[in-house]
């Protein structure tokens, strides 16, 4: 697996690729940059756009999912517009679940930015938990990058 730093609003991102797929997304510390591939170029390229605000979705391959229900939330989260936020109570009644499991299954997202878990709130639009960065502080300025007034 190979590892490229880029700096973003809200810090450094390390992304983790093998040949085929993007395997993990670090924000704030993390693995130190230990190569470039085609794919993570790709990333980069599409990372550093999202954060400029001139990009709004992402068209590179992950690491699937380990679970289906996983993979419904992450279904779910990819079809979040761009700018909006939905609850995970909401994002629950989408895909037949329960907010908590929601919960947990963004917790335990890999690859957070690309797959937009920071747009899924806690009800009445409380900020909720973050795994990334400095955690909420870290979701509060992902969110503001893109959420509109």
């Amino acid at each position: 697996m190979e590892t490229i730093v880029l700096q973003s609003p809200v810090g450094p991102v390390h992304v983790t690729a093998d040949d085929n797929v993007i395997y993990r997304i670090m924000i704030g510390d993390g693995p130190a940059e230990t190569g470039e591939t085609p794919l993570l170029c790709r990333a980069a390229e599409q990372l550093t756009a999202y954060f400029a605000g001139t990009a709004k979705t992402f068209d590179l391959p992950l690491v699937p999912p380990e679970t289906p229900f996983q993979a419904r939330v992450r279904a779910a989260m990819i079809a979040i517009p761009y700018g909006e936020t939905l609850t995970y109570g909401a994002l629950a009644a989408q895909i037949g679940g329960v907010a908590r499991a929601v919960g947990q299954a963004c917790g335990h997202n890999p690859v957070p930015v690309i797959v937009p878990c920071h747009r899924v709130l806690a009800a009445g639009g409380a900020i909720g938990g973050f795994s990334g960065g400095d955690g909420t502080p870290t979701k509060r300025k992902l969110v503001a990058l893109v959420v509109t007034a």
